[in-house]
């Protein structure tokens, strides 16, 4: 089956972008293998991601991952308004159901915070696959949205890299006890 995997890189005070989306700071030099990304792309066939984060990669000039299904989700965009990509205005789990339940590899969720937050709050994320870049920005969009949640992770592997960036690689316990709905 289908695992919906969020694989991403933070500062290492937690952010996945400044406050306007640019991740300048994510530019450096890179290992050999370029911390695994080769093998994570071979892994998945589709790609799912937020308008936001469309919209910056489109900025950038690299908005859709190439030879992948591109998914975006926005409820403003409309259904056919990007050549290469579907547009989903779906509930995070209907859609990982629906994903999972097709043939072929594994599911990028490439975010945002929004993304993540929503994926994980419905139980849809499998997957977290996070590089910690060693840089500290102070501020900027955090790797979740504010939603109260307490979610147990089940630590898979480590890697540090040379440049001093740690890959964490953890599993969505679904054994314990997740509490998704934590009042304020």
């Amino acid at each position: 089956m289908k695992r919906i995997i969020a694989y991403l890189a933070t500062s290492a005070d937690g952010f996945i972008a400044r406050p306007d989306g640019d991740v300048a700071w994510l530019d450096r030099p890179r290992p050999k293998d370029f911390y695994g990304m080769p093998t994570f792309l071979r892994s998945v066939d589709t790609v799912i991601m937020g308008r936001e984060t469309y919209e910056i990669g489109q900025r950038l000039g690299s908005a859709l991952v190439e030879g992948k299904r591109n998914i975006v989700l926005s409820r403003t965009l409309p259904s056919f308004g990007i050549p290469g990509a579907t547009v989903e205005n779906a509930d995070p789990l209907d859609l990982a159901n629906r994903l999972r339940e097709e043939k072929g590899k594994n599911v990028w969720l490439m975010g945002g915070a929004d993304v993540f937050g929503s994926f994980l709050s419905a139980g849809a994320l499998d997957e977290l696959i996070i590089h910690v870049v060693p840089v500290l920005i102070g501020t900027g969009i955090p790797l979740l949205d504010a939603t109260p949640r307490q979610v147990e992770l089940k630590l898979r592997t480590t890697r540090r890299f040379a440049d001093g960036v740690v890959k964490l690689h953890y599993d969505i316990d679904r054994s314990a006890p997740n509490d998704l709905n934590i009042s304020s």
